[in-house]
């Protein structure tokens, strides 16, 4: 998900100076609506690279961000995310020897993560424009949406050449699991499980940002 790849690269400079990682965010819905998001980052292709990376104080003209300022980063965030009412179980694990970080949490509702990253927002934790209203989910409706968001293709293009380049390589998937059984979706990029009962969209990080890549997708259950 792009707003999810902009927010990760703000919290994580230390990944805009390799173009392979991957970034994997989930979402399991229950039938009531309450479930668990997580998102993790991995760039332990990179780890060999992102070592050496690490001891330097600066790469291309970008401050090398020590371990400790990720961490806290990564900690803030996660004690933001525990204030929100609805999200609950919140829980980080930062693995900087293969370079793999996750942050998961519980929600009452999967609007609850939209706040966290509001909040997020609010605290500079994220920059300013990054759009926060990605999911919503009708129980009643029978229905859950990726909701549509506005294309980073602008900000993409002011960036440096070098600073593209960290894209290239950069994969990106998105797996959302239901206790309910899926009828239909309005984006058939998605592929759904013999089972109906889970989707995963995947690609280059860029093809998303390009927007030759859609995330937006209404799903409705049985």
């Amino acid at each position: 998900m792009k707003i999810i790849l902009k927010c990760l690269l703000l919290v994580l400079p230390l990944l805009f100076l390799t173009s392979c990682f991957d970034i994997l965010d989930k979402v399991n819905v229950k039938a009531d609506g309450s479930g668990e998001y997580s998102l993790i980052l991995n760039a332990s292709k990179s780890k060999t690279r992102l070592a050496s990376i690490s001891k330097m104080e600066t790469v291309n003209g970008k401050k090398v961000p020590k371990k400790s300022e990720i961490e806290a980063k990564i900690n803030e965030a996660a004690r933001i995310f525990k204030t929100v009412p609805g999200i609950s179980n919140v829980k980080t694990s930062m693995d900087f020897d293969n370079y793999i970080i996750k942050l998961s949490c519980n929600f009452k509702k999967i609007e609850d993560v939209n706040s966290g990253l509001e909040q997020l927002k609010a605290k500079n934790i994220v920059g300013k424009m990054i759009p926060t209203n990605i999911y919503s989910h009708s129980p009643a409706k029978k229905t859950f949406s990726r909701n549509k968001i506005n294309t980073f293709k602008s900000d993409y293009d002011k960036l440096s050449s070098a600073d593209k380049e960290v894209f290239n390589n950069a994969k990106y998937t998105s797996v959302l699991q239901f206790e309910n059984t899926v009828k239909s979706q309005s984006n058939a990029s998605y592929q759904l499980s013999p089972n109906r009962k889970a989707m995963k969209l995947e690609g280059n990080i860029l093809d998303f940002i390009l927007q030759r890549k859609q995330t937006q997708n209404t799903i409705l259950f049985q």
